[in-house]
Protein backbone atom coordinates (compact mmCIF):
# COMPACT_ATOMS: atom_id res chain seq x y z
CA UNK A 1 0.00 0.00 0.00
CA UNK A 2 2.38 2.44 0.94
CA UNK A 3 4.46 1.46 -2.11
CA UNK A 4 1.41 2.47 -4.11
CA UNK A 5 1.05 5.72 -2.38
CA UNK A 6 4.53 6.28 -3.37
CA UNK A 7 4.00 5.30 -6.86
CA UNK A 8 1.06 7.76 -7.09
CA UNK A 9 2.69 10.15 -5.35
CA UNK A 10 5.95 10.59 -7.85
CA UNK A 11 3.04 10.19 -11.13
CA UNK A 12 1.78 13.88 -9.39
CA UNK A 13 5.44 15.55 -9.04
CA UNK A 14 6.30 14.19 -12.14
CA UNK A 15 2.91 15.50 -14.27
CA UNK A 16 3.05 19.07 -12.14
CA UNK A 17 7.19 19.33 -13.21
CA UNK A 18 6.27 19.00 -16.55
CA UNK A 19 4.13 22.07 -16.43
CA UNK A 20 6.08 24.49 -13.72
CA UNK A 21 6.25 27.31 -15.96
CA UNK A 22 2.04 27.11 -16.27
CA UNK A 23 1.88 27.16 -12.26
CA UNK A 24 4.26 29.56 -11.79
CA UNK A 25 2.31 32.47 -14.25
CA UNK A 26 -1.41 30.78 -12.92
CA UNK A 27 -1.87 33.88 -10.85
CA UNK A 28 -1.09 36.15 -13.96
CA UNK A 29 -3.81 38.69 -12.67
CA UNK A 30 -2.80 39.04 -8.82
CA UNK A 31 -6.25 37.88 -7.90
CA UNK A 32 -6.05 34.26 -7.84
CA UNK A 33 -7.16 32.19 -5.09
CA UNK A 34 -5.56 30.14 -2.87
CA UNK A 35 -6.79 27.01 -5.29
CA UNK A 36 -6.09 28.20 -9.07
CA UNK A 37 -1.96 28.41 -8.27
CA UNK A 38 -1.70 25.11 -6.93
CA UNK A 39 -2.84 22.49 -9.54
CA UNK A 40 -3.10 23.45 -13.68
CA UNK A 41 -4.54 19.75 -14.27
CA UNK A 42 -8.35 19.66 -14.70
CA UNK A 43 -10.87 16.65 -15.22
CA UNK A 44 -12.85 16.81 -18.08
CA UNK A 45 -16.14 16.21 -15.55
CA UNK A 46 -14.36 18.07 -12.40
CA UNK A 47 -17.48 17.58 -9.92
CA UNK A 48 -17.05 13.29 -10.95
CA UNK A 49 -15.69 10.98 -7.78
CA UNK A 50 -12.90 9.18 -8.15
CA UNK A 51 -12.07 5.60 -9.18
CA UNK A 52 -9.44 3.90 -6.96
CA UNK A 53 -7.32 1.86 -9.07
CA UNK A 54 -7.44 -1.98 -9.07
CA UNK A 55 -5.23 -4.24 -10.75
CA UNK A 56 -6.79 -3.94 -14.10
CA UNK A 57 -5.97 -0.51 -13.92
CA UNK A 58 -2.34 -0.71 -12.61
CA UNK A 59 -1.98 -3.10 -15.81
CA UNK A 60 -3.59 -0.62 -18.09
CA UNK A 61 -1.37 2.01 -16.82
CA UNK A 62 1.96 -0.03 -17.00
CA UNK A 63 1.32 -1.32 -20.28
CA UNK A 64 0.36 1.91 -22.05
CA UNK A 65 -2.11 0.04 -24.26
CA UNK A 66 -5.99 -0.48 -23.66
CA UNK A 67 -8.14 -3.04 -25.34
CA UNK A 68 -11.59 -1.72 -26.15
CA UNK A 69 -14.88 -4.03 -26.21
CA UNK A 70 -14.92 -7.25 -26.81
CA UNK A 71 -12.23 -9.01 -28.62
CA UNK A 72 -14.46 -10.98 -30.96
CA UNK A 73 -14.72 -8.46 -34.61
CA UNK A 74 -17.48 -9.40 -37.14
CA UNK A 75 -16.17 -9.63 -40.83
CA UNK A 76 -17.10 -6.26 -41.49
CA UNK A 77 -14.95 -5.03 -38.72
CA UNK A 78 -12.27 -7.18 -40.04
CA UNK A 79 -12.06 -5.72 -43.36
CA UNK A 80 -12.70 -2.15 -42.15
CA UNK A 81 -9.39 -2.76 -40.07
CA UNK A 82 -7.49 -3.89 -43.29
CA UNK A 83 -8.47 -0.69 -45.38
CA UNK A 84 -7.24 1.35 -42.28
CA UNK A 85 -3.66 -0.47 -42.21
CA UNK A 86 -3.66 0.04 -46.05
CA UNK A 87 -4.07 4.00 -45.83
CA UNK A 88 -1.48 3.86 -43.09
CA UNK A 89 -3.42 3.36 -39.40
CA UNK A 90 -2.30 0.61 -37.33
CA UNK A 91 -2.19 -0.49 -33.75
CA UNK A 92 1.54 -0.73 -33.42
CA UNK A 93 2.34 2.27 -31.89
CA UNK A 94 6.54 3.73 -31.77
CA UNK A 95 8.32 6.50 -29.96
CA UNK A 96 8.52 9.80 -31.35
CA UNK A 97 10.58 12.69 -30.27
CA UNK A 98 10.77 16.23 -30.65
CA UNK A 99 13.03 18.62 -31.48
CA UNK A 100 14.06 21.52 -29.35
CA UNK A 101 12.01 24.51 -29.55
CA UNK A 102 14.34 26.89 -32.26
CA UNK A 103 13.68 30.65 -30.60
CA UNK A 104 13.89 31.96 -27.19
CA UNK A 105 11.17 32.95 -25.30
CA UNK A 106 9.49 36.40 -22.78
CA UNK A 107 9.92 39.88 -23.35
CA UNK A 108 12.38 41.20 -25.94
CA UNK A 109 13.16 44.42 -23.72
CA UNK A 110 13.94 44.85 -20.86
CA UNK A 111 11.64 47.77 -18.56
CA UNK A 112 13.60 50.00 -15.97
CA UNK A 113 12.12 49.92 -12.59
CA UNK A 114 10.46 53.31 -12.64
CA UNK A 115 8.26 51.90 -16.16
CA UNK A 116 4.64 53.21 -15.40
CA UNK A 117 1.79 51.28 -16.85
CA UNK A 118 1.49 54.01 -19.63
CA UNK A 119 5.40 52.85 -20.37
CA UNK A 120 3.93 49.26 -21.02
CA UNK A 121 0.87 50.52 -22.79
CA UNK A 122 2.67 52.73 -25.17
CA UNK A 123 4.54 49.50 -26.29
CA UNK A 124 1.62 49.02 -27.93
CA UNK A 125 0.14 52.11 -28.24
CA UNK A 126 2.52 54.68 -28.90
CA UNK A 127 2.57 58.46 -29.58
CA UNK A 128 2.43 58.16 -33.31
CA UNK A 129 -0.74 55.60 -33.58
CA UNK A 130 -2.32 58.37 -30.86
CA UNK A 131 -1.39 61.43 -33.32
CA UNK A 132 -2.62 59.29 -36.06
CA UNK A 133 -6.04 59.42 -34.41
CA UNK A 134 -5.75 62.70 -33.56
CA UNK A 135 -5.03 63.83 -37.42
CA UNK A 136 -7.76 61.49 -38.75
CA UNK A 137 -10.52 62.73 -36.41
CA UNK A 138 -10.04 66.00 -37.07
CA UNK A 139 -9.94 65.47 -41.29
CA UNK A 140 -13.36 63.21 -40.76
CA UNK A 141 -15.20 66.05 -38.49
CA UNK A 142 -13.91 68.82 -41.33
CA UNK A 143 -14.99 67.02 -44.35
CA UNK A 144 -18.59 65.78 -42.20
CA UNK A 145 -19.30 69.17 -41.73
CA UNK A 146 -18.81 70.50 -45.08
CA UNK A 147 -21.08 67.75 -45.96
CA UNK A 148 -23.38 68.58 -43.40
CA UNK A 149 -22.91 72.00 -42.01
CA UNK A 150 -20.60 73.46 -39.52
CA UNK A 151 -20.79 72.26 -35.84
CA UNK A 152 -20.30 75.39 -33.80
CA UNK A 153 -19.57 73.60 -30.50
CA UNK A 154 -16.42 72.06 -32.08
CA UNK A 155 -12.80 72.82 -31.89
CA UNK A 156 -10.09 70.26 -33.05
CA UNK A 157 -8.67 67.72 -31.00
CA UNK A 158 -5.73 67.81 -29.75
CA UNK A 159 -2.83 64.47 -28.59
CA UNK A 160 -3.77 65.30 -24.55
CA UNK A 161 -7.59 65.55 -25.11
CA UNK A 162 -7.14 62.47 -27.48
CA UNK A 163 -5.09 60.19 -24.27
CA UNK A 164 -7.87 61.66 -21.95
CA UNK A 165 -10.66 60.40 -24.35
CA UNK A 166 -8.97 57.03 -24.17
CA UNK A 167 -8.72 57.18 -20.74
CA UNK A 168 -12.22 58.09 -20.26
CA UNK A 169 -13.43 54.79 -22.35
CA UNK A 170 -10.77 52.26 -20.99
CA UNK A 171 -12.44 53.45 -17.42
CA UNK A 172 -15.21 51.77 -17.89
CA UNK A 173 -13.32 48.68 -17.94
CA UNK A 174 -12.12 49.45 -14.14
CA UNK A 175 -15.73 50.47 -13.00
CA UNK A 176 -17.60 48.35 -14.84
CA UNK A 177 -19.96 50.77 -15.85
CA UNK A 178 -22.70 50.12 -18.08
CA UNK A 179 -22.34 53.94 -20.26
CA UNK A 180 -19.40 56.04 -20.09
CA UNK A 181 -21.73 58.63 -19.96
CA UNK A 182 -22.35 57.74 -16.36
CA UNK A 183 -18.93 58.82 -15.82
CA UNK A 184 -20.78 62.82 -15.41
CA UNK A 185 -23.90 61.25 -14.25
CA UNK A 186 -24.86 61.54 -10.51
CA UNK A 187 -26.00 57.47 -10.39
CA UNK A 188 -24.07 55.07 -8.78
CA UNK A 189 -21.27 54.88 -11.30
CA UNK A 190 -20.54 58.41 -11.58
CA UNK A 191 -16.61 59.42 -11.08
CA UNK A 192 -16.20 62.81 -10.28
CA UNK A 193 -12.76 62.40 -9.31
CA UNK A 194 -11.93 61.88 -13.00
CA UNK A 195 -15.33 63.81 -15.02
CA UNK A 196 -13.45 67.28 -13.98
CA UNK A 197 -10.93 66.48 -16.61
CA UNK A 198 -13.18 66.89 -19.44
CA UNK A 199 -16.52 68.29 -19.78
CA UNK A 200 -19.47 65.77 -21.15
CA UNK A 201 -20.17 67.64 -24.12
CA UNK A 202 -17.01 67.84 -25.29
CA UNK A 203 -16.24 63.99 -25.05
CA UNK A 204 -19.58 63.39 -26.90
CA UNK A 205 -18.41 65.50 -29.29
CA UNK A 206 -15.07 63.58 -29.91
CA UNK A 207 -17.03 60.12 -30.19
CA UNK A 208 -19.46 61.81 -32.66
CA UNK A 209 -16.11 62.35 -34.92
CA UNK A 210 -13.82 59.58 -33.69
CA UNK A 211 -12.03 57.45 -36.45
CA UNK A 212 -8.65 55.76 -36.52
CA UNK A 213 -8.94 55.88 -41.22
CA UNK A 214 -11.20 58.71 -42.22
CA UNK A 215 -11.97 57.71 -45.92
CA UNK A 216 -11.64 54.99 -47.67
CA UNK A 217 -8.10 54.40 -49.54
CA UNK A 218 -8.29 54.27 -53.25
CA UNK A 219 -6.09 50.79 -53.02
CA UNK A 220 -8.95 48.62 -51.72
CA UNK A 221 -7.74 46.10 -49.03
CA UNK A 222 -9.97 44.51 -46.64
CA UNK A 223 -12.97 46.52 -47.10
CA UNK A 224 -14.95 45.80 -44.04
CA UNK A 225 -12.28 46.71 -41.54
CA UNK A 226 -10.61 49.81 -43.66
CA UNK A 227 -11.55 52.16 -40.95
CA UNK A 228 -9.06 50.02 -38.70
CA UNK A 229 -7.24 47.90 -40.52
CA UNK A 230 -3.70 50.62 -40.07
CA UNK A 231 -4.54 49.98 -36.20
CA UNK A 232 -4.70 45.94 -36.60
CA UNK A 233 -1.16 46.09 -38.32
CA UNK A 234 0.39 48.16 -36.31
CA UNK A 235 -0.96 46.53 -32.62
CA UNK A 236 -0.23 42.90 -34.63
CA UNK A 237 3.58 44.27 -35.25
CA UNK A 238 3.99 45.29 -31.98
CA UNK A 239 2.75 42.43 -30.26
CA UNK A 240 5.33 40.27 -32.22
CA UNK A 241 8.44 42.94 -31.51
CA UNK A 242 7.62 43.19 -27.73
CA UNK A 243 7.21 39.44 -26.94
CA UNK A 244 8.43 35.89 -28.04
CA UNK A 245 6.26 33.63 -27.02
CA UNK A 246 6.79 29.58 -25.53
CA UNK A 247 6.88 26.86 -27.56
CA UNK A 248 3.40 25.49 -26.42
CA UNK A 249 0.83 28.00 -27.92
CA UNK A 250 -3.30 27.90 -28.41
CA UNK A 251 -5.18 28.58 -31.26
CA UNK A 252 -8.89 29.85 -30.17
CA UNK A 253 -11.66 32.36 -29.58
CA UNK A 254 -11.35 34.59 -26.46
CA UNK A 255 -14.56 34.81 -24.61
CA UNK A 256 -15.70 37.96 -26.25
CA UNK A 257 -19.37 38.01 -25.19
CA UNK A 258 -21.39 40.67 -22.89
CA UNK A 259 -21.15 40.50 -19.24
CA UNK A 260 -24.20 38.10 -18.02
CA UNK A 261 -24.84 40.45 -15.06
CA UNK A 262 -25.25 43.57 -17.60
CA UNK A 263 -27.76 41.15 -19.68
CA UNK A 264 -29.99 40.61 -16.59
CA UNK A 265 -30.19 44.44 -16.40
CA UNK A 266 -31.38 44.68 -19.41
CA UNK A 267 -34.68 45.00 -20.27
CA UNK A 268 -36.67 43.15 -23.30
CA UNK A 269 -36.44 46.27 -25.86
CA UNK A 270 -32.94 47.21 -25.53
CA UNK A 271 -31.45 43.31 -25.57
CA UNK A 272 -33.70 43.59 -29.19
CA UNK A 273 -32.19 46.60 -30.36
CA UNK A 274 -28.62 45.42 -29.55
CA UNK A 275 -27.21 44.40 -32.84
CA UNK A 276 -25.87 40.73 -32.57
CA UNK A 277 -21.72 40.85 -32.96
CA UNK A 278 -20.88 40.54 -36.70
CA UNK A 279 -17.03 39.20 -36.42
CA UNK A 280 -15.78 36.86 -34.72
CA UNK A 281 -12.46 36.98 -33.11
CA UNK A 282 -9.27 34.39 -33.08
CA UNK A 283 -6.06 34.56 -31.52
CA UNK A 284 -2.90 32.82 -31.34
CA UNK A 285 -1.94 32.48 -27.27
CA UNK A 286 1.12 31.79 -25.13
CA UNK A 287 -0.17 28.62 -23.00
CA UNK A 288 2.34 29.93 -20.17
CA UNK A 289 2.17 33.64 -19.81
CA UNK A 290 -1.42 34.38 -21.41
CA UNK A 291 0.40 36.44 -23.97
CA UNK A 292 -1.88 37.26 -27.13
CA UNK A 293 0.36 37.18 -29.66
CA UNK A 294 -1.64 37.51 -32.74
CA UNK A 295 -4.99 38.58 -34.02
CA UNK A 296 -7.50 37.94 -36.33
CA UNK A 297 -10.83 39.21 -37.26
CA UNK A 298 -13.22 37.58 -39.27
CA UNK A 299 -16.21 39.56 -40.55
CA UNK A 300 -19.55 37.35 -40.90
CA UNK A 301 -21.46 39.29 -42.89
CA UNK A 302 -19.01 41.10 -45.46
CA UNK A 303 -17.35 39.36 -48.46
CA UNK A 304 -13.98 38.73 -47.82
CA UNK A 305 -10.78 38.37 -50.09
CA UNK A 306 -10.49 35.43 -52.33
CA UNK A 307 -14.38 34.33 -51.71
CA UNK A 308 -13.64 33.83 -47.94
CA UNK A 309 -17.48 34.34 -47.40
CA UNK A 310 -17.95 31.20 -49.23
CA UNK A 311 -15.91 28.98 -47.28
CA UNK A 312 -17.54 26.40 -44.89
CA UNK A 313 -16.80 26.50 -41.40
CA UNK A 314 -13.93 23.80 -41.29
CA UNK A 315 -12.33 25.26 -44.46
CA UNK A 316 -12.46 29.20 -42.45
CA UNK A 317 -11.20 27.71 -39.41
CA UNK A 318 -8.28 25.89 -41.54
CA UNK A 319 -7.66 29.04 -42.79
CA UNK A 320 -7.71 31.52 -40.04
CA UNK A 321 -5.25 28.74 -38.25
CA UNK A 322 -2.90 29.49 -41.11
CA UNK A 323 -3.18 32.92 -40.91
CA UNK A 324 -1.90 32.93 -37.28
CA UNK A 325 0.31 30.16 -37.69
CA UNK A 326 1.89 32.28 -40.45
CA UNK A 327 5.28 34.11 -38.34
CA UNK A 328 5.89 30.27 -36.77
CA UNK A 329 7.46 28.22 -39.64
CA UNK A 330 10.96 26.23 -38.72
CA UNK A 331 10.44 26.99 -35.15
CA UNK A 332 9.43 23.87 -33.72
CA UNK A 333 6.59 25.08 -32.10
CA UNK A 334 3.42 23.18 -30.17
CA UNK A 335 -0.06 24.01 -31.18
CA UNK A 336 -3.12 23.32 -29.22
CA UNK A 337 -6.42 23.33 -31.18
CA UNK A 338 -10.11 22.75 -30.33
CA UNK A 339 -12.50 20.79 -32.44
CA UNK A 340 -13.23 23.12 -35.22
CA UNK A 341 -9.68 24.13 -36.10
CA UNK A 342 -8.32 20.28 -35.66
CA UNK A 343 -8.08 18.01 -39.12
CA UNK A 344 -5.53 15.62 -40.26
CA UNK A 345 -4.55 17.83 -43.74
CA UNK A 346 -4.11 21.02 -41.61
CA UNK A 347 -2.29 18.55 -39.14
CA UNK A 348 -0.03 17.10 -41.99
CA UNK A 349 0.68 20.82 -43.35
CA UNK A 350 2.12 22.07 -40.56
CA UNK A 351 4.19 19.12 -39.77
CA UNK A 352 6.13 20.26 -43.36
CA UNK A 353 6.90 23.63 -41.43
CA UNK A 354 7.75 22.57 -38.45
CA UNK A 355 4.95 23.51 -36.26
CA UNK A 356 3.14 20.44 -34.45
CA UNK A 357 -0.26 20.48 -33.16
CA UNK A 358 -2.38 18.48 -30.28
CA UNK A 359 -6.40 19.09 -31.18
CA UNK A 360 -9.65 17.67 -29.35
CA UNK A 361 -11.36 15.96 -32.25
CA UNK A 362 -15.47 15.89 -32.41
CA UNK A 363 -16.99 13.55 -34.82
CA UNK A 364 -19.56 16.82 -35.29
CA UNK A 365 -17.45 19.77 -35.37
CA UNK A 366 -14.22 18.75 -36.94
CA UNK A 367 -13.07 17.49 -40.46
CA UNK A 368 -12.41 14.05 -40.34
CA UNK A 369 -11.49 13.33 -43.71
CA UNK A 370 -8.59 10.67 -43.67
CA UNK A 371 -9.06 9.23 -39.95
CA UNK A 372 -9.92 6.13 -39.61
CA UNK A 373 -13.86 5.39 -39.01
CA UNK A 374 -12.98 2.40 -36.59
CA UNK A 375 -11.79 5.17 -33.86
CA UNK A 376 -14.64 7.48 -34.83
CA UNK A 377 -17.08 5.22 -32.99
CA UNK A 378 -17.80 4.67 -29.53
CA UNK A 379 -17.09 0.95 -28.65
CA UNK A 380 -20.01 -1.00 -27.64
CA UNK A 381 -19.25 -2.38 -24.29
CA UNK A 382 -18.82 -0.89 -21.46
CA UNK A 383 -16.01 1.66 -20.51
CA UNK A 384 -13.41 2.19 -17.63
CA UNK A 385 -11.89 5.66 -16.98
CA UNK A 386 -8.77 5.89 -18.49
CA UNK A 387 -9.00 3.58 -20.80
CA UNK A 388 -8.12 4.32 -24.38
CA UNK A 389 -6.70 3.19 -27.83
CA UNK A 390 -4.69 5.12 -30.11
CA UNK A 391 -3.68 4.39 -33.80
CA UNK A 392 -0.77 5.72 -35.80
CA UNK A 393 0.16 6.92 -39.20
CA UNK A 394 3.21 8.25 -39.74
CA UNK A 395 3.67 10.57 -36.84
CA UNK A 396 0.42 11.50 -36.54
CA UNK A 397 -1.47 9.57 -33.38
CA UNK A 398 -5.22 9.25 -33.39
CA UNK A 399 -6.28 8.65 -29.30
CA UNK A 400 -9.56 7.49 -28.34
CA UNK A 401 -10.04 8.16 -24.32
CA UNK A 402 -12.60 7.59 -21.52
CA UNK A 403 -13.18 9.74 -19.07
CA UNK A 404 -17.31 9.10 -18.22
CA UNK A 405 -17.31 10.19 -22.23
CA UNK A 406 -15.68 9.44 -25.44
CA UNK A 407 -12.53 12.19 -26.50
CA UNK A 408 -10.55 11.78 -29.63
CA UNK A 409 -6.99 13.35 -29.87
CA UNK A 410 -4.95 13.89 -32.81
CA UNK A 411 -1.47 14.59 -32.42
CA UNK A 412 2.34 14.47 -34.01
CA UNK A 413 3.74 16.83 -31.04
CA UNK A 414 3.59 14.10 -28.02
CA UNK A 415 4.56 10.19 -28.34
CA UNK A 416 1.71 7.53 -28.08
CA UNK A 417 4.15 5.46 -26.17
CA UNK A 418 4.49 8.00 -22.85
CA UNK A 419 2.43 8.18 -20.33
CA UNK A 420 0.54 10.78 -18.40
CA UNK A 421 -2.57 11.41 -15.52
CA UNK A 422 -5.11 13.55 -15.44
CA UNK A 423 -5.14 14.37 -11.91
CA UNK A 424 -8.46 15.70 -10.37
CA UNK A 425 -9.19 18.55 -7.90
CA UNK A 426 -10.87 16.90 -4.81
CA UNK A 427 -8.60 13.46 -5.26
CA UNK A 428 -7.60 10.42 -7.62
CA UNK A 429 -5.88 10.01 -10.83
CA UNK A 430 -6.78 9.08 -14.62
CA UNK A 431 -4.39 7.43 -16.57
CA UNK A 432 -4.13 9.12 -20.09
CA UNK A 433 -1.61 9.35 -22.83
CA UNK A 434 0.64 12.19 -22.56
CA UNK A 435 -0.80 14.21 -25.11
CA UNK A 436 -3.71 14.52 -23.32
CA UNK A 437 -2.47 15.51 -20.35
CA UNK A 438 -0.68 18.14 -21.91
CA UNK A 439 -4.21 19.42 -24.06
CA UNK A 440 -5.66 19.47 -19.98
CA UNK A 441 -3.34 21.38 -18.44
CA UNK A 442 -2.43 23.57 -21.78
CA UNK A 443 -6.02 24.43 -21.98
CA UNK A 444 -7.38 24.72 -18.30
CA UNK A 445 -4.45 27.32 -18.06
CA UNK A 446 -6.13 29.50 -20.98
CA UNK A 447 -9.68 29.17 -19.53
CA UNK A 448 -8.60 30.88 -16.31
CA UNK A 449 -6.71 33.00 -18.54
CA UNK A 450 -10.24 33.69 -20.06
CA UNK A 451 -12.27 33.85 -16.81
CA UNK A 452 -9.85 36.66 -15.78
CA UNK A 453 -9.41 38.94 -19.11
CA UNK A 454 -13.37 38.42 -19.20
CA UNK A 455 -13.91 40.59 -15.83
CA UNK A 456 -11.70 43.47 -17.64
CA UNK A 457 -13.62 44.20 -20.85
CA UNK A 458 -13.69 47.46 -21.86
CA UNK A 459 -17.85 47.97 -21.60
CA UNK A 460 -18.04 50.82 -24.28
CA UNK A 461 -20.59 48.96 -26.89
CA UNK A 462 -20.60 50.91 -29.87
CA UNK A 463 -23.26 50.35 -32.74
CA UNK A 464 -20.19 50.21 -35.43
CA UNK A 465 -18.25 47.22 -36.53
CA UNK A 466 -15.06 48.31 -36.00
CA UNK A 467 -15.11 50.48 -32.95
CA UNK A 468 -16.32 47.59 -31.56
CA UNK A 469 -13.04 45.75 -32.88
CA UNK A 470 -10.93 48.59 -31.60
CA UNK A 471 -12.16 48.32 -28.21
CA UNK A 472 -11.93 44.69 -27.82
CA UNK A 473 -8.39 44.89 -29.29
CA UNK A 474 -7.54 47.87 -27.29
CA UNK A 475 -8.63 45.69 -24.28
CA UNK A 476 -6.33 42.86 -25.69
CA UNK A 477 -3.32 45.37 -25.48
CA UNK A 478 -4.15 46.17 -22.05
CA UNK A 479 -4.06 42.98 -20.81
CA UNK A 480 -0.45 42.03 -22.75
CA UNK A 481 0.71 45.15 -20.71
CA UNK A 482 -0.53 43.70 -17.78
CA UNK A 483 1.48 40.59 -18.23
CA UNK A 484 5.08 42.17 -19.69
CA UNK A 485 4.87 44.41 -16.42
CA UNK A 486 4.45 41.44 -14.25
CA UNK A 487 7.37 40.08 -15.72
CA UNK A 488 9.36 43.28 -15.70
CA UNK A 489 11.49 44.65 -12.73
CA UNK A 490 8.31 47.11 -11.80
CA UNK A 491 5.90 44.69 -10.65
CA UNK A 492 9.00 44.01 -7.81
CA UNK A 493 8.81 47.58 -7.15
CA UNK A 494 4.77 47.95 -6.98
CA UNK A 495 3.08 45.12 -6.72
CA UNK A 496 -0.06 46.11 -8.90
CA UNK A 497 -3.11 44.06 -9.44
CA UNK A 498 -4.59 44.14 -12.46
CA UNK A 499 -7.32 45.92 -11.68
CA UNK A 500 -5.19 48.76 -9.80
CA UNK A 501 -2.61 48.61 -12.99
CA UNK A 502 -6.01 49.43 -14.99
CA UNK A 503 -6.71 52.44 -12.80
CA UNK A 504 -3.17 53.90 -13.14
CA UNK A 505 -3.24 53.70 -16.72
CA UNK A 506 -6.56 55.34 -16.81
CA UNK A 507 -4.80 58.05 -14.24
CA UNK A 508 -2.05 58.24 -16.39
CA UNK A 509 -3.60 58.89 -19.55
CA UNK A 510 -5.83 61.76 -17.95
CA UNK A 511 -2.35 63.52 -16.97
CA UNK A 512 -3.36 63.65 -13.07
CA UNK A 513 -1.56 64.23 -10.52
CA UNK A 514 -2.42 61.30 -8.36
CA UNK A 515 -1.75 58.22 -10.44
CA UNK A 516 -1.63 56.03 -7.27
CA UNK A 517 -4.55 53.76 -7.68
CA UNK A 518 -6.80 52.73 -5.27
CA UNK A 519 -5.34 49.94 -2.92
Amino acid sequence: MAECGRKGLSLLEAARSRYESLQISDDVFGESGDDSSENPFYSTTGDSNSDNGGEAEDARRSSGTVSSGSTGRSQQEEEEEEEEEEEGWRDTLRDISLAQYKDTHGPTQKMPATATAMDFFQLFVPDNVIQNMVTQTNMYAKKYQERFGSDEGWTNVTPAEMKAFLGFVISTSVQRCESVLSIWSSGFFSNRSIALKMSQARFEKILKYFHIVAFRSSQGGNQGLYKIQPFLDSLQQSFSCTFRPSQTQVLHEPLIDEDPVFITTCTERELRKRKKRKFSLWVRQCSSTGFICQIYVHLKEAPGPDGLDTLKKPQLHSMVAKQLCQNLAGRNAIIFTGPSITSLNLFQEFEKQEIYCCGLLSTRKSDCTGLPPSMLRNPDGPQQRGQYRTKMKGNMSLISWYNKGNFRFLTNAYSPTKQGVIIKRKSGEIPCPLAVEAFAAHLSYICKYDDKYSKYFIFHKPNKTWQQVFWLTISIAINNAYILYKMSDAYHAKRYSRAQFGERLVKELLDLDDCSPTQ
